[in-house]
């Protein structure tokens, strides 16, 4: 097994609500995809040696490296301190003012000598095409351009070679050095370093001062909060899962998928977290962009919407692998797209109206034509909600009678039913009772195996996601049957405050090896203590779950039983979980 570059866990991440990028401790950006997130990568060494990277960091030892945010905002800052100096690495793309129409796509490096005297070396090494072309590097006044990529402005001298732009300098004394690569431009940049840090953290301090949370854990919710936001494409109003692809759930596996691009199921989470926040704005954009993508369901085992759709909701996902790419640490394949488009989840229904129900409630409410649009999909979904599926997890075993599936058809029509009540809204509310309640019983029938909720009809295998029944008021916190589920779920899937999915070995998904704790899944479970009256057992497991986020408090899909960070990174969804399960523990105790 080729040994893994940095450690997932050992990235910040920045953007500029249109793509982002990773920045290493070691101050190497090894993952940059241009313009947008799900563009082939600038910089993908993250995923292939040869695949690019930007490379800034002191020629001396370094006795620690640390990283943190400018308070309040997405303006990473990576500290390198050595015997003869400090050196911070200030690092952005800049966001200037919301909606901007003369937005610019650059990624700012800022060099600050905090103390004695450092010698650095900078390589920027671009890769367009996930490292398939090396760009030509021209010398050019003020900087350096590359071909087909863009523009490299900086207060240093570079040398340029093999499609490298590079150089060795010192920073002492309160020296600063500044290097600005806009992607597209023509010539170098004449940008100001400073003015360009102070306006993007009075941007995101800006955005963060709308939150209405004031609970206890404030920084982690923020944290969360602003992370969410980096994985917002602007322009549509689109979510991304994940700013990368091909992240391993099993390093050395094949468990590697494309998270850049926009589930459902996540970005709906994702609303509902914005919304007990307070940011509207995000809210009524994210609902423009789905009513766009509602669809004639002329597919009837289909229906009108997708599992996943491109930022732009028409884009082709065709899942294609990178053979040319070894894939951190040797996990193979890397892939491009997500098949898990062509699959059947009708979870996604409930999770979309439940979002849509809040919005409508919360927010501005919806229109006509979105009410119109609701009732075909409702009624779609009336008639097709008692048909296997792939389920949430996405497996690639075949279709089961997934008991979450049904679970969130049941959240979809009751949803309706309330919006149709609350505003007098026309609807055929007698059929979709009916429906309501034949799912209802069902569930109660078949999803329940004596003992506990279960995975799938016919089966004994415990699923994480039946945890989600209280939450949406499926059954009572303290309903005898959740209860009995909930310690089972205590006995075979925590580990500690971790949460596993479902036990591969009892439940075979269709691929090879394991996996690690689903990090959603743990949040989760502090939320179903927390419903269940759990209180003190609940704050306990929160607090270990900040443990296990990195040093910025960020987190990866999935954390291994070592604390080691799987999968793609940062996740909307496990930081949505974070807010909403800190939210209702804090309402909880008062």
């Amino acid at each position: 097994m080729t040994p893994p570059p940095l450690r997932i866990a050992e990235h910040g991440i920045i953007g500029d609500l249109r793509t982002a990028a990773l920045v290493g401790t070691d101050g190497t950006i090894d993952w940059f995809c241009a313009p947008r997130f799900d563009s082939p990568s600038v910089f993908g060494s993250l995923l292939g040696a040869d695949a690019g990277h930007w490379t800034l960091a002191p020629t001396c030892e370094v006795a620690s490296r640390q990283q943190f945010y400018f308070p309040d905002s997405n303006v990473l800052i990576t500290r390198f301190l050595a015997e003869h100096g400090i050196v911070e690495v200030q690092d952005l793309m800049p966001v200037l003012r919301p909606h901007d129409p003369d937005h610019r796509q650059r990624i700012v490096r800022r060099v600050l000598n905090v103390r004695g005297s450092v010698g650095m070396r900078v390589e920027v090494a671009p890769r367009p095409d996930y490292g398939r072309t090396v760009p030509e590097a021209c010398a050019a006044e003020g900087g350096v351009r590359f071909d087909g990529v863009g523009a490299l402005s900086s207060t240093v001298e570079l040398t340029c070679e093999h499609g490298v732009a590079a150089a060795d300098f010192t920073v002492s004394d309160g020296e600063s050095v500044v290097f600005v690569l806009e992607p597209g431009a023509d010539a170098p940049s004449k940008d100001d370093g400073q003015e360009l840090v102070d306006g993007t953290v009075a941007f995101w301090r800006d955005w963060l001062a709308h939150s209405t949370y004031t609970g206890r854990w404030r920084e982690m919710v923020h944290r969360s909060a602003l992370t969410l936001k980096l994985l917002t494409h602007e322009p549509t109003g689109a979510v991304v899962a994940a700013p990368t692809t091909s992240l391993p759930e099993q390093l050395g596996g094949e468990r590697n998928w494309d998270y850049r691009h926009v589930w459902l199921r996540d970005a709906a989470f994702s609303l509902y977290a914005l919304l007990r926040l307070g940011f509207m704005d995000e809210a009524g954009a994210f609902i423009r962009w789905l009513t766009d993508r509602f669809e004639d369901p002329k597919d009837g085992t289909r229906g009108p919407l997708r599992v996943l759709y491109s930022i732009d909701g028409d884009s082709d996902l065709d899942e294609t692998e990178l053979d040319h790419l070894d894939g951190y640490g040797g996990s193979r394949p890397v892939r491009a797209g997500n098949g898990a488009a062509d699959q059947l989840q009708l979870d996604v229904y409930g999770e979309i109206i439940d979002s849509i129900y809040l919005y409508d409630k919360y927010g501005s409410g919806i229109s006509h034509e979105d009410w119109a649009n609701l009732c075909v999909v409702v009624d779609w979904l009336s008639e097709h909600w008692d048909q296997p599926d792939e389920g949430v997890w996405e497996t690639r075993a075949g279709r089961a009678d997934h008991v979450y599936s049904r679970l969130m058809c049941w959240v979809a029509i009751e949803r309706m039913i309330r919006m149709a009540r609350r505003r007098g809204l026309p609807g055929d509310i007698g059929a979709w009772t009916a429906t309501r309640d034949a799912i209802y019983r069902q569930i109660m029938d078949r999803g329940w195996n004596g003992k506990t909720f279960v995975q799938r009809y016919g089966a004994a295998t415990l699923d994480a996601s039946v945890l989600l029944m209280p939450m949406v008021k499926f059954t009572a916190p303290t309903e005898p049957r959740f209860l009995a589920t909930l310690a089972a779920v205590e006995e075979k899937l925590v580990v500690d405050t971790l949460v596993f999915r479902y036990d591969v070995e009892e439940s075979p998904d269709g691929l090879d090896g394991s996996e690690g704790t689903f990090s959603i899944c743990s949040f989760w479970y502090v939320e179903a203590l927390t419903r269940a009256g759990r209180l003190e057992d609940a704050r306990i497991a929160l607090q270990k779950m900040f443990t296990y986020g990195n040093h910025l408090g960020l987190y990866a899909e999935q954390i291994a039983l070592t604390g080691d960070h799987r999968g793609n990174f940062p996740q909307a969804f496990t930081h949505l979980a974070l807010i909403s399960s800190a939210i209702n523990l804090d309402r909880a105790l008062g």
